[in-house]
């Protein structure tokens, strides 16, 4: 169920990017409680009348045992998305947003251990909560972070970074490196690729790599997939590393394995188990199964709709399916045969999902 949330404060963090602070009323609060790393989805209705959903992270830390009396996330207008150039170029203090509570598996509940994340641009977002929480709930907790923007002036949560430095010392191990920027000291210039990663990762950590309990990689396509390549060069088990892509163009192509090539079943029926209620419908031709399932039961889970944010995740009870594109996904959920609605077409005649798993 979406809430009205008011805008309590702005903050302008880039020349595209602010800060927005919303307040939690008090009836609310234990709805919004959130584990660090979790993300809003945010509704908004788009000048041509059609709907759009849209996820951010929360920054702030998740340090109020009652539920957040206000909520931060981070918005970077993208170029040629409606939402976030309303919300980066007219969205003003006092404003109405409508809002679900959190959701997402991209998360770090605190324990006590050492942490690691490498982050480009926006990336930062949610790893900012982790960092923010972990440290302060687990004093013996450690972190280390390695993070890529163009250059200083693009850089989100700059100041927040060096504020969080400051307080933790030691226990915070801060990195930075720009892409188009020089520095007089630290990294030099350039992209992070997987062969300077794998380089740079074990001169950071020394012999403690083997030691973090958790990497989490967050930002886009290039730099996950190099970080994570970069991790398994060095032995990485992969129930360690954690991902979360923030945009994938339409050229970055399909991703999933097996049936890519497969041709869609015609006059399939999608059955689909939502918050306890189920129902089964025809897929039209051309149709995924969350588009089928959305025209009759309009409280279907989604967001991005491009196989990235993993919302729309449902497990597949019966039935065999092709999903075009998976950036959300890990191998061990697919495995165990979970599947991205947004991006699944029925390759048999009846398909059952349950959203509910």
């Amino acid at each position: 169920m979406f809430h009205p949330l008011t805008v309590s404060r702005l903050d302008r963090l880039t020349d595209d990017a602010v800060a927005v602070t919303l307040a939690v009323p008090e009836a609310l609060r234990a709805s919004f409680r959130y584990v660090p790393g979790q993300h809003l989805t945010f509704r908004y209705h788009s000048g041509d009348g059609g709907e759009l959903r849209r996820n951010y992270s929360i920054c702030s830390p998740a340090t109020e045992p009652d539920g957040p009396s206000s909520l931060t996330v981070g918005v970077r207008h993208i170029a040629g998305g409606e939402f976030s150039a309303h919300v980066v170029k007219e969205v003003a203090v006092g404003d109405t947003l409508h809002v679900l509570p959190p959701t997402g598996r991209f998360t770090l509940p605190p324990a006590p251990g050492h942490y690691a994340a490498v982050v480009g641009g926006s990336g930062i977002t949610p790893v900012l909560s982790m960092i923010a929480t972990l440290l302060s709930t687990e004093p013996g907790a450690r972190f280390t972070l390695l993070r890529c923007d163009r250059s200083t002036a693009s850089t989100m949560f700059l100041e927040e970074v060096a504020d969080l430095k400051d307080r933790f010392g030691a226990r915070l191990q801060l990195v930075h490196a720009f892409s188009r920027e020089e520095q007089q000291s630290g990294l030099a210039t350039g992209r992070l690729d997987a062969d300077r990663l794998a380089t740079l990762l074990p001169a950071l950590l020394g012999a403690g790599e083997s030691e973090v309990a958790g990497w989490y990689l967050c930002g886009p396509l290039g730099l996950i997939d190099a970080a994570r390549t970069a991790l398994r060069t060095l032995g990485t088990d992969r129930g360690r590393i954690h991902t979360e892509l923030f945009y994938a163009d339409e050229a970055a192509g399909p991703q999933a394995p097996g049936t890519a090539a497969a041709p869609a079943a015609h006059d399939a029926v999608v059955t689909a188990t939502l918050d306890g209620r189920s129902g089964s419908w025809p897929v039209e031709a051309g149709e995924t199964l969350l588009e089928a399932v959305l025209r009759n039961r309009a409280d279907a889970p989604f967001a991005c709709k491009g196989g990235v944010c993993g919302t729309c995740r449902a497990h597949l009870l019966s039935g065999e399916v092709r999903m075009d594109r998976n950036f959300a996904l890990e191998a061990e959920e697919v495995s165990a045969g979970y599947v991205l609605a947004c991006q699944s077409r029925p390759l048999t005649p009846e398909v059952a999902l349950d959203f509910d798993a």
